[in-house]
C-alpha cells in the first residue's frame, strides 16, 4: 500500500487546490468590470429626472386651475419663470449642495401656411459649447397662442417643449 508520507502530500495538494479556487472566486467576484452598457445609466437617470420635471410643470397646481405652469410659460414666453421652476425642480437635492445640471430649452411648432417648423427659445442655465454630453427630453403641450406671432387669431396648438440637459 501507500505510505503515510504519500497520503500527507495528497491531502496537502487538495487543500492547496481548494485555497487557490477560493482565492480566485473571491478575486473575480470583487472585481467590477466597466462595460459600455454601464455608461448610459447616468444618461438615463438624467433623462428621467428631466422628463419628471417637465411632467410636474405641465400639471395644474390645483383643481381650479385650467392651465399648467408650463402652458402659461409657453403662452406668455416667460423664460425667467421657466428657468426658476425648471432649475429648482431639476437641481433640488436633500444634501447641503445643489446638483449641477445645466439646460437649454426651447419649443417648436408647425407653421400651417408653408408646413415649416419654427422654434422659439425659452431659457438656458448656460450655453452649450459643443463639448458637453447632453440628453434630450421633450413634452408636448397644448397652448392657446398666435403661432406664428403674425397669425390673425390665437388658437389651440400643440407645441413641443424640448430641453437639453448636461452635467458639468
Amino acid at each position: 500500500m501507500v505510505t503515510e508520507g504519500g497520503q500527507l502530500y495528497t491531502i496537502e495538494g487538495v487543500a492547496a487546490a481548494l485555497i487557490m479556487l477560493t482565492t480566485a472566486y473571491l478575486v473575480v467576484g470583487a472585481t467590477a468590470v466597466y462595460t459600455p452598457g454601464d455608461a448610459h445609466i447616468s444618461d438615463m437617470q438624467m433623462e428621467i429626472l428631466g422628463t419628471d420635471a417637465l411632467k410636474m410643470m405641465d400639471t395644474p397646481q390645483n383643481f381650479t386651475d385650467t392651465k399648467s405652469p408650463l402652458r402659461q410659460i409657453v403662452e406668455t414666453d416667460d423664460g425667467s419663470k421657466f428657468w426658476l421652476l425648471f432649475n429648482n425642480t431639476l437641481n433640488n437635492k436633500t444634501g447641503a449642495y445643489p446638483d449641477h445640471i445645466h439646460f437649454t430649452a426651447n419649443y417648436s411648432y408647425r407653421v400651417p401656411s408653408d408646413n415649416s417648423i419654427n422654434s422659439s427659445f425659452l431659457n438656458a442655465s448656460r450655453n452649450l459649447t459643443g463639448g458637453e454630453h447632453a440628453v434630450r427630453v421633450t413634452k408636448w403641450v397644448i397652448v392657446t397662442k398666435k403661432l406664428p406671432p403674425s397669425a390673425a387669431t390665437a388658437q389651440d396648438r400643440a407645441v413641443l417643449v424640448e430641453v437639453l440637459l448636461w452635467r458639468d
